[in-house]
């Protein structure tokens, strides 16, 4: 197994984003995924990833991707990562443990000079308040009583969520975590992803979060009482 430094700084990015697609799942900065990379096309990114810069994108294949099985549509946004732990089995496969660094936007496709799909892509700016000020530290609060609300019931879990998201994190970091970790529909995901303002992105958080309590809307509707 290897282990890297995952100190990233956007100088250390040119541009141009190895691609591993993925259905259902929005990959966000701050978390960490665990993949098992086992197709040669991949195992060919992964190895020169490895050999290079150690950085990769994993992207949301769009709708319509089953019909178009060679190069599927991807979701525009997609997320820079650095590979933290990579492990070759004796099969040839790799384990491998990725941190999302950046959120990028996809551009042209390059042409398929490898086995795997390259993209121009550009890092987004993000818009992160410190959390000295009192509206940052409100938003705060509120997300994470909404998150403590949303998880099971663990002994001990608003503890250790007080402890794991304590004040040292930012209003954008907490945002990522909450998006990647809760069971939200992809579209709110690809929403979420998609806003680069911190402030903006815990709004809508928090409204996902809303309609996630209340559930599906019956079908039909109720009549009026009118």
């Amino acid at each position: 197994m290897s282990d890297e430094p995952l100190v990233f700084t956007n100088d250390q990015f040119t541009g141009r984003a190895r691609v591993f697609p993925l259905p259902e799942l929005v990959m966000f900065p701050h978390v960490m995924q665990a993949l098992h990379v086992f197709e040669p096309r991949y195992r060919a990114l992964l190895e020169e990833a490895v050999e290079d810069d150690r950085l990769m994108a994993l992207a949301t294949l769009a709708p319509g991707h089953e019909t178009a099985p060679g190069r599927p549509p991807l979701e525009p946004l997609a997320c820079l990562c650095r590979i933290a732990t990579h492990q070759r089995t004796p099969q040839g496969t790799y384990n491998v443990l990725l941190l999302g660094v950046r959120r990028i936007r996809l551009g042209d496709e390059l042409p398929p000079t490898r086995p795997f799909r390259m993209f121009e892509a550009e890092i987004l700016a993000e818009e992160d308040p410190a959390l000295a000020s009192a509206a940052a530290k409100g938003l705060q609060a509120r997300l994470l009583d909404a998150f403590k609300r949303a998880l099971p019931r663990l002994p001990d879990a608003k503890g250790q969520l007080d402890q794991l998201l304590g004040s040292q994190i930012t209003l954008g970091m907490l945002t990522d975590i909450v998006a990647y970790t809760l069971e939200l529909d992809v579209a709110w995901k690809l929403r979420l992803l998609a806003e680069t303002d911190a402030v903006k992105r815990c709004a809508i958080l928090l409204e996902a979060m809303q309609v996630r309590e209340r559930g599906p809307r019956p079908f039909p509707p109720p009549f009026s009482v009118n």
